[in-house]
């Protein structure tokens, strides 16, 4: 009944009902109570007359909700249906909305206690404005300014609204209205902007009201990205911006003004007042900011305030060098200004905060690349006459006059520079290589988880290192070696202090001479060596041979110079692969198959002082080598031998590897087919099936890798024919071997009747269970094995008749028998390449085929059969079809 009786709009509305409705909606009754409340809200915001009881509602009721709720009420038909409306309406709205926020905000108790009910007239007022302002309501600034100066409280108030026009209209308003609409308002903002320019330097000025001058600079730093350049370097404004600076309650707001007038670049004509601007800036911030203070601790310590300083001094510094660093190293007297803002900068950029950091990392990124770009082009002064903004002719002296400013600018910023490789070095972010990292509790564990800006990070702070790097190599090395001295001293000695030296020595790898950087990495691996002998714990020792490892990943050009350093670095490796902390045999992995990849002819050839080469030696040790490996990492280490094998010319050499390599897996297989020749029973067991799921992924990574050994070996003479021939004949009896006892046993048949008689008693969600997961995942391996085998084999017809037929009943005929959940599309997929692959061959199975899988799969099957037809033009097979 009280619902009913809201509903009805033909008179005033019941403001205490609709209080009390409102009230159940945000309550804590019961869930129906305020499910009903929710549905008579909705049917009221959905009335088209219910905004004729706005005034009415905001008149009686005392609840902020209601007042709320009208309001959303009001904005809604504002923003759709304002222009519909007819003017003695419109124009109702607006006076009334005007009244209520001028009473409201000309007294300082009721301006405090309605804030938030201001705020959202305020925004309603906004709303109207984008419809009425400048067309039928061309007053409305000067209307504004006027009440702005009958009272401090309404002028802040009117500060608030010139705040939120100027966000609508520069910030928000792409997508709200017309680009015609955007330009009309943008138009009349500024031509009518002396006004507002008059208002804000005049309460700036004369007022001594703290929320006023703050609600002021507010509006003010909305302003100063668009306005008219003539009212921030023609007036007072700077200068008196200049004054609030020191001022605590107003330092911040203040510092965001100059950051938007700093950012502003609209060539050489203001240059005069942006140094004048910087030294006064300087000076006010010595005695704010004492150049001594500890500002990574100061930030650490401070309040949100204080915080919230730093992070936009940092964008003032990043904004004005950005535009105008310039200007400042042409006179001597504001170069210890400049050198003095980049030590700030640089202190600055210490401080334990991602995105003050980043702030900072853009800059530097650019100043060094500029510096970098000078410096690489100077044999090409027309490059580095237009990178400094010169666009005459170059004539003999100018050239030699250019060299000399190019080398003196470097000299400006050589302290600078050398700062900036320590901050560099001490906080390089984590490469995608490593993969040790430390959690929350201190502990170390393997990653889980890639974290992409802090990828993005490295990347760029790799780059910066890598320009600062060929700027000085001298000290680039003079300090990473250094800072490790004080990793092996114990003086430095932190995990995080030893990950950010290494991850920076790692990424300038190819940025020094080659000789130079032998030295370095020699005196760098030695002694992180020597770390590792010292250093007692295993987590300490965990995150020292992380950083070995990454690092000499990092410089193969130097471990294909030095085969005694390579081997010792691979014994290394190997050591570290029966090292069971998290993450450092995945590492190890990784990183030997990085450097195979890149010094893999090394591997084959038999070295100075050296009885056989490494790959044999390592094949002779290959049980032992992978005995503490998981299944992924024996898979990672197989690959990074079949990569050196491979690089082997010999093709009876390869022969005799392949063979080595394969016999570990060819073993293991054989145990299990004599076990399953016993007891077949033995093959439902889950440790046995998991042992057969990864031989069949390693079979297939084989197979792919013998197939890539047979297409390298190219056919131009008859050697190297007789080396291709024999690498297909391993590649062939190596899945013959898998294959032929997979269809002749039958295990394809036991596997698919466990998972059906499965899928049958248990239902549907019987294929969750992990059980029926892991006897799917052998029967998808071992499809792809057998497809990887006939798609890429090379004698087809002979290879044809010995393996396809035996496949269709345990393979074809049991996916036509299979229960729909127990089907693999992978069956699909494989006999689609027998029929692309083998052709005519396959004329007398193709009725068997379609038998199987038409009736089963109807919609797959059209596919499979479009296919067929379309890759065949033979009217034989047209006619069969």
């Amino acid at each position: 009944m009280a619902a009913e009786k809201l509903k009805d709009l033909s008179q005033p509305i019941d403001v205490p009902l609709l209080d009390a409705t409102v009230a159940a909606f945000y309550g804590t009754g019961s869930k129906e109570e305020r499910a009903q409340a929710d549905q008579i809200l909705r049917h009221l915001q959905n009335n088209p007359d219910m905004w004729l009881q706005v005034v009415h509602i905001l008149q009686q009721t005392k609840s902020l909700n209601t007042k709320f709720f009208a309001l959303q009420v009001l904005e809604g038909v504002i923003k759709y249906r304002w222009n519909a409306l007819p003017a003695e309406q419109r124009d109702g709205m607006k006076n009334y909305i005007s009244e209520v926020i001028v009473q409201l905000s000309s007294n300082e108790a009721s301006f405090r206690a309605e804030r938030l009910y201001v705020n959202k007239l305020n925004i309603i007022l906004v709303q109207i404005l984008k419809h009425d302002w400048p067309a039928r309501w061309r007053s409305f600034i000067p209307d504004l300014v006027a009440a702005a100066k009958t009272s401090e409280t309404i002028c802040e108030n009117c500060m608030a609204i010139l705040k939120l026009l100027s966000e609508e209209v520069f910030d928000f308003s792409r997508g709200e209205m017309t680009q015609q609409k955007i330009k009309e308002l943008k138009q009349s903002l500024n031509s009518e902007f002396q006004l507002i320019h008059e208002l804000c330097l005049y309460v700036l000025s004369a007022s001594q009201r703290t929320e006023l001058i703050r609600a002021t600079l507010s509006t003010l730093h909305a302003f100063l990205s668009w306005i008219p350049l003539g009212y921030i370097f023609e007036s007072t404004l700077l200068e008196t911006l200049l004054k609030l600076f020191p001022v605590p309650s107003y330092r911040n707001l203040t510092l965001q003004c100059l950051t938007e007038v700093a950012a502003l670049n609209f060539g050489d004509y203001y240059n005069v007042q942006y140094v004048k601007m910087y030294n006064i800036f300087m000076v006010q911030l010595q005695s704010i900011l004492p150049p001594t203070t500890n500002i990574p601790e100061a930030y650490a310590q401070g309040s949100s305030e204080e915080q919230a300083f730093i992070q936009n001094l940092a964008l003032f510094f990043t904004s004005f060098y950005k535009f105008h660093i310039r200007v400042l190293e042409t006179a001597q007297d504001n170069i210890s200004m400049l050198l003095m803002g980049l030590e700030y900068l640089i202190n600055i950029s210490y401080v334990d905060d991602t995105e003050v950091f980043k702030v900072c990392l853009d800059y530097w990124n650019s100043l060094v690349l500029e510096l970098f770009d000078a410096h690489h082009n100077m044999d090409n002064p027309a490059v580095t006459a237009n990178m400094m903004g010169l666009q005459v002719p170059l004539l003999s002296g100018m050239v030699d006059g250019l060299s000399a400013q190019i080398l003196q600018r470097r000299q400006l910023y050589a302290g600078t520079m050398s700062k900036l490789r320590m901050l560099m070095i001490c906080r390089m972010a984590k490469p995608e290589e490593v993969l040790i990292v430390e959690d929350e509790n201190g502990n170390i564990v393997r990653e889980t988880m890639k974290d992409n800006d802090v990828l993005v990070q490295y990347k760029i702070m790799r780059e910066t290192l890598i320009y600062l790097s060929h700027l000085d190599h001298e000290d680039t090395e003079k300090q990473m070696l250094k800072k490790l001295s004080k990793q092996l001293s114990g003086e430095d000695w932190t995990w995080n202090n030893l990950n950010t030296l290494c991850w920076a020595i790692g990424s300038i790898s190819g940025s020094m001479m080659e000789d130079q950087e032998n030295r370095f990495l020699v005196m760098v691996i030695r002694d992180l060596l020597n770390l590792c002998e010292i250093t007692k714990g295993k987590d300490n020792k965990a995150v020292i041979a992380s950083n070995i490892m990454y690092v000499v990943g990092q410089y193969p050009r130097f471990l294909r110079a030095h085969w005694k350093f390579l081997k010792t670095v691979v014994n290394k490796l190997f050591e570290f692969m029966h090292e069971t902390h998290p993450g450092v045999q995945d590492m190890a992995c990784d990183t030997f198959l990085k450097i195979v990849q890149k010094c893999k002819r090394k591997f084959v050839i038999v070295q100075v002082g050296e009885n056989e080469p490494l790959v044999s030696e390592l094949l002779s040790a290959l049980a032992t080598t992978v005995a503490d490996l998981e299944p992924h990492q024996i898979h990672t280490f197989y690959e990074s031998v079949g990569h050196m094998i491979q690089a082997e010319s010999d093709p009876h050499k390869r022969d005799e590897y392949l063979q080595r390599l394969m016999a570990l897996p060819n073993q293991k297989w054989g145990e299990i087919i004599g076990q399953a020749r016993q007891s077949v029973d033995v093959l439902k067991d889950q440790d046995v099936i998991r042992t057969v799921l990864n031989i069949l992924q390693g079979g297939s990574f084989l197979a792919d890798l013998l197939f890539l050994m047979y297409t390298c070996c190219g056919k131009s003479d008859l050697i190297v024919q007789n080396a291709s021939l024999n690498v297909e004949m391993h590649y062939f009896s190596f899945l013959a071997n898998m294959v032929n006892f997979w269809c002749c046993n039958e295990l394809d048949r036991m596997y698919s009747e466990l998972i059906s008689s499965s899928i049958a008693e248990g239902g549907p969600f019987a294929s969750k269970t992990s059980y029926v997961k892991l006897l799917r995942s052998v029967k998808r391996e071992t499809l792809k094995l057998i497809e990887t085998f006939l798609d890429k084999a090379e004698d087809q017809p002979q290879i044809g008749k010995q393996f396809v037929p035996p496949m269709m009943d345990p393979v074809l005929g049991d996916y036509a028998r299979n229960l729909p959940d127990a089907r693999e599309s992978e069956v699909l997929s494989l006999f689609a390449t027998i029929i692309n692959k083998y052709k005519a061959a396959m004329i007398d199975d193709v009725p068997r085929i379609f038998e199987a899988v038409f009736q089963c799969t109807l919609e797959v099957s059209l596919l499979f059969i479009y296919l067929f037809i379309s890759m065949h033009e033979d009217d034989e097979l047209r006619v069969l079809y």
